[in-house]
């Protein structure tokens, strides 16, 4: 079994993120844990890295390395904003999401307190054209967005605000992993959420999080939230309209604002997107991939695409940010 220091060198290319090309292993699982510490290594030098050869074939194999990576059990997926697919041992499918519309950039469970420092995505099945899981550098698209939208994010923050149906992204009981209200009442009062029960059984609820944290080993402040990608405007304009003709503009499934309760422009939402987009770097999946990437300092999409796509997902390190602000006296009503 080679050693870690064995490792081939990372291919560096603009506009592509880091490849590490490796000699299939006769055994993925024990070749997994004698090189995690050095793939550690490799995102927190470069932010994100694509291992490849490593043939990577179903979910129990999958969730071995995620494990094997992670140092641990996997966390569990909660306030998630689109149905997954649950397998064994904290391994997801992708996120439930048309495959014509684009997944646009955002750092995994931002809105949440505790969100994960690690993500691991696995290929089992490569579209046939798209479906790129891209990633942008959380620190360069902070420089690159004008001063004063970020000092307005930074000073107030941002708010996200979610109405649960059974019809439009996850329900609330896919969200929360429970159908008992008092649960679902008890994770918003610990986790400085906002809810307010309708009466049709749905569920409506309001965060308050920073749009600027620090990375909590490097110090690097970074953009990190989802005000784009779950903003009305990211919406295609036929999507936004069924939508607000049906649920209204205070039922969307999710929008964000500004922290002080303001609504966010199409001209902000497309500002951020554009900067996302100069800042992304693409490798077209290939079926055995494994990619790592650190939750705070870079942020991923997901393209459209055609054909069956199969990726799983795994996340790891809960990171208590010290930015976000503090659980305190969310209303339940």
């Amino acid at each position: 079994m080679p050693s870690p220091a064995t490792l081939p060198q990372v291919t560096l290319q603009p506009g592509r993120p880091p490849v590490l090309s490796v000699d299939t292993p006769d055994d993925t699982s024990s070749w997994t844990a004698a090189h995690a510490p050095a793939l550690r290594a490799l995102v927190a030098e470069h932010g994100a890295v694509l291992v490849r050869g490593l043939g990577l074939r179903d979910a129990d194999q999958v969730g071995v390395a995620f494990r094997q990576l992670a140092g641990g059990a996997l966390l569990p997926d909660r306030e998630a904003f689109a149905a997954r697919e649950a397998h064994a041992g904290g391994v997801y499918s992708s996120s439930a999401w048309p495959p014509n519309q684009p997944m646009c950039m955002h750092h995994e469970l931002s809105y949440a307190l505790t969100p994960p420092g690690l993500m691991m995505f696995a290929c089992l099945t490569a579209p046939a054209a798209g479906g790129v899981t891209g990633v942008s550098d959380a620190t360069a698209v902070l420089e690159a967005l004008p001063p004063a939208t970020v000092e307005r994010f930074e000073r107030e923050g941002w708010l996200l605000t979610r109405s649960y149906n059974d019809e439009i992204g996850a329900s609330w009981t896919e969200a929360f992993g429970t159908d008992d209200r008092a649960a679902v009442e008890d994770y918003c009062r610990a986790n400085a959420i906002d809810l307010a029960w309708q009466g049709d059984g749905g569920l409506r609820t309001r965060q308050h999080r920073s749009a600027v944290v620090r990375h909590p080993l490097t110090g690097a402040r970074c953009w990190f939230n989802q005000i784009a990608f779950l903003n009305e405007w990211t919406l295609a304009p036929e999507v936004r309209e069924y939508l607000v003709d049906e649920y209204g503009e205070d039922g969307l499934p999710f929008n964000t604002r500004y922290g002080n309760g303001d609504p966010v422009g199409e001209d902000v939402v497309q500002t951020l997107n554009q900067v996302y987009e100069a800042h992304t770097d693409r490798e077209p999946w290939q079926p055995g991939d494994l990619m790592l990437v650190d939750n705070i300092r870079t942020a991923h999409s997901r393209e459209p695409y055609d054909g069956p796509r199969e990726i799983l997902v795994g996340m790891a390190d809960p990171q208590k940010l010290t930015d976000a602000p503090s659980a305190g006296g969310p209303a339940v009503r």
